[in-house]
């Protein structure tokens, strides 16, 4: 006989587990705990099984009896229950672990760090995912849409940081991405918000581009009291046309004494492959100077405190501004505006030559192609030009 539902309170519990049989292969089994559980039975290739449907009374008789019947017509259909519950039951764990955070890092460490990226491109995307963290970090990325997104996009872009927000986007859509390579996403919700984001407002970096000026400022790192090395990185980089990065970095077994050549492995470029920088009588002497004090160091540059790691990236723009030049005057990363723009006006040098000795990539492939194996001769005597142009603009001003 089938159960009525007043039947069950009055089912006490015993010494072992009892069942009470409703129908079609509901029962309910009461344990010596008291608890009661619903399960159905059934047969499925011959083989006896059973599905818990949960425990009364948070199941009620009506709610069992559909559960069941929902179990049959599965059968029906020629599933098993209990295998369908095991397969939402991953599912719902792997939606859970699969949050944007999740897939964020693995995306880092699978298409950044061991990719061999910078330091500081790492360092980087990790602060992209600071943005989102908060927000959308936690959520399933399969359920994030784009309102989700934009509402973060635009809290960053009201702080006025519209470039921010804009990098931050196209991060999140190479973490959208990289989900969906791994079957996690079917869509990148971050790709439709382009439009939606502000254009940012351009500020280049500052730079001297008066030659009278910047006399003064030569002649004011010439005379700056400070840290040796800080001074000496601030007298080699408008020689050489790094950036400040790839100069901080350096290390002494990168420099060709003989051939007068400091090479740049790839890893620390921005364009990811080598760049060879010739350098000028000035800049060895410079970099002799250096050698007397670091040469058994790791980096040419070392921090002051710890030599094992190299001068933080603020060091030579902190040593500007106690030299009295704001950061709307001059910054480290300005030095190559100022190389290209009066290189440029002097007329002497070839275009790409120019844009070599800045490692600048070219949009045109095969002209870029072309102009990797060209002008060295013409780069080895600008370097030495702009380095005789440069002592000039010093004794301009003495």
């Amino acid at each position: 006989m089938s159960l009525k539902a007043l039947q069950i309170n009055g089912f006490s519990a015993s010494n072992s587990p009892y069942r009470k049989p409703d129908e079609k292969g509901l029962y309910l089994e009461v344990r010596p705990s008291g608890a009661k559980i619903w399960y159905f039975k059934y047969r499925l290739h011959g083989v006896e099984k059973r599905l818990s449907l949960g425990q009364w009374p948070d199941v009620g008789l009506k709610e069992a009896r559909a559960l069941r019947d929902k179990a049959r017509d599965l059968i029906r259909d020629g599933g098993d229950p209990a295998v369908e519950r095991r397969k939402k039951k991953i599912e719902a764990r792997l939606h859970a672990s699969n949050t944007f955070r999740a897939v964020a890092e693995d995306f880092i460490s699978v298409r950044l760090e061991r990719s061999g990226k910078a330091p500081a491109t790492i360092t980087k995307a990790h602060w992209f995912l600071s943005h989102l963290a908060h927000t959308v970090g936690h959520l399933p990325i399969a359920d994030i849409t784009p309102p989700d997104l934009l509402n973060v996009l635009r809290k960053v872009e009201s702080e006025g940081k519209r470039e921010t927000a804009r990098r931050t986007r196209a991060f999140a859509s190479r973490v959208f991405r990289h989900g969906a390579v791994l079957g996690l996403c079917k869509n990148d919700p971050a790709a439709l918000l382009d439009d939606a984001l502000a254009a940012p407002l351009v500020k280049h970096r500052a730079a001297i581009l008066e030659p009278g000026k910047l006399g003064v400022l030569l002649r004011a790192i010439d005379e700056f009291t400070g840290t040796k090395v800080v001074k000496l990185a601030m007298q080699i980089l408008p020689h050489v046309f790094l950036r400040p990065g790839e100069l901080r970095f350096g290390k002494w077994d990168e420099i060709d004494w003989g051939g007068a050549v400091w090479r740049v492995p790839a890893e620390r470029t921005k364009l990811r492959r080598p760049h060879s920088v010739p350098l000028s009588r000035q800049s060895l002497e410079l970099l002799r100077s250096l050698h007397e004090r670091t040469g058994q160091l790791p980096y040419m540059f070392p921090g002051q405190r710890k030599f094992t790691v190299p001068i933080c990236e603020n060091a030579i723009n902190l040593a500007f501004r106690r030299m009295g030049f704001d950061q709307d005057t001059v910054t480290a990363h300005g030095w190559r505006a100022t190389a290209s723009t009066l290189l440029n006006e002097s007329g002497l040098w070839h275009f790409d030559a120019i844009e070599r000795a800045l490692a600048h990539g070219h949009s045109n492939a095969v002209r870029g192609t072309y102009a990797r194996g060209q002008h060295w001769d013409e780069r080895v005597k600008m370097a030495q030009w702009w380095s005789d142009y440069l002592d000039g603009l010093k004794r301009s001003v003495e």
